[in-house]
């Protein structure tokens, strides 16, 4: 604090002795009765144990008037009153954001030793699938823009990943087994969109069962359900496999209540550590159709009305198809396996978006 380090309470002005700047601290040593001028971030000086602001003193000449009564520890920062010698400043398994470089920073430390990016190959199949540089002139009955790629690149890039793009690929085994082979022997994680479900040309989740192994297919989600998840073993380690449906919504859907969680783990973030995503209650505004049997993730839009309640509605049709209303929306409406319709004014869980959807 910019003011006077005092020695003492004294009910006598005190003498001032010099002053003390940041960078330049004051030489000598205080009685009783003794002050010297002082800065922020300047150097106590020896025997003082207080400061008084400017604002709360007069100075006639070389004798000092405090104008509040002081203590003990005013405005005084003391050694080890952030962190100790000895004390971890950082454990293990947390992510070093700005706070953290911060203390280290602090702390004299010029370099830690981190756990390198996760790389991501990232690829998508379907024959109907053309790239966004394709005119809408020359799309041909049935084909579409290749959406879930570029949002999931987006999305992975908000993690800080490092992601291999291995483009669009067309329905067929050997196209998809080269890519997979690429992405095995590249990257820590291949996440692709599309080919999973059981459709007649859904060669993906084949063709990682000839390279590898199918640990899990098939969730009590919606949307999401033809999720497919594996491991694609390498000469040293594996590269793990997330398999997204084709359908966009569920894409994104299942990237972020399935994807994220595991790419916090293999970034080396501590249990204790990770993003858990925040639920809360909301009283809903619209009635939700829904069959019991799968847990669903409706996308909704939610707020404080007039009278500071938390609401959410519905943001159109839930189709896995829409992204339009996807893109209204700012949180889940998560409703349970077991729960059925939902009525207006009925309280619900909700998931606020966070990263890589906001």
């Amino acid at each position: 604090m910019d003011g006077y380090a005092l020695c003492g309470e004294s009910g006598e002005p005190y003498r001032l002795l010099g002053k003390s700047l940041a960078g330049h601290p004051f030489s000598g040593s205080l009685k009783a009765g003794e002050c010297v001028r002082i800065t922020t971030g300047a150097v106590l000086p020896a025997g003082a144990d207080r400061v008084v602001m400017q604002e709360q003193a007069e100075l006639r000449e070389n004798t000092l008037i405090p104008q509040a009564e002081t203590k003990a520890g005013d405005h005084i920062r003391r050694c080890g009153e952030d962190v100790r010698a000895g004390q971890v400043l950082i454990d293990s398994g947390r992510a070093l954001k700005v706070p953290e470089i911060a203390l280290l920073a602090a702390a004299g430390v010029r370099e830690v030793t981190v756990l390198r990016r996760v790389r991501a190959a990232l690829l998508s199949v379907g024959d109907e699938l053309r790239p966004l540089e394709t005119p809408p002139s020359e799309l041909g009955d049935g084909d579409i823009y290749d959406s879930n790629r570029i949002a999931l690149k987006a999305a992975l890039a908000q993690l800080d990943l490092e992601v291999i793009d291995l483009g669009c690929l067309p329905d067929e085994p050997a196209a998809i087994r080269d890519a997979l082979v690429q992405a095995r022997d590249r990257a820590d994680i291949v996440v692709t969109s599309g080919g999973v479900s059981v459709g007649e040309a859904d060669f993906t989740r084949r063709v990682l069962e000839e390279l590898g192994q199918l640990d899990l297919w098939r969730l009590a989600i919606k949307p999401g359900k033809p999720f497919a998840f594996g491991r694609l073993p390498r000469d040293k380690g594996e590269t793990l496999f997330f398999g997204l449906p084709g359908n966009p919504v569920s894409a994104l859907v299942t990237l972020y209540q399935l994807v994220l969680p595991a790419l916090e783990k293999l970034k080396g973030i501590a249990a204790e550590n990770r993003g858990t995503f925040f639920q809360g209650r909301a009283r809903l505004l619209n009635p939700i159709r829904k069959a019991p049997g799968r847990t669903d993730y409706q996308r909704g839009y939610t707020y404080r009305d007039s009278d500071g309640l938390q609401v959410v509605r519905s943001t159109g049709i839930q189709g896995s198809h829409i992204l339009s209303g996807f893109a209204e929306a700012n949180c889940f409406v998560v409703l349970s396996r077991e729960s059925g319709n939902c009525e207006t004014g009925d309280w619900v869980t909700i998931e606020p978006f966070q990263k890589p959807l906001t």
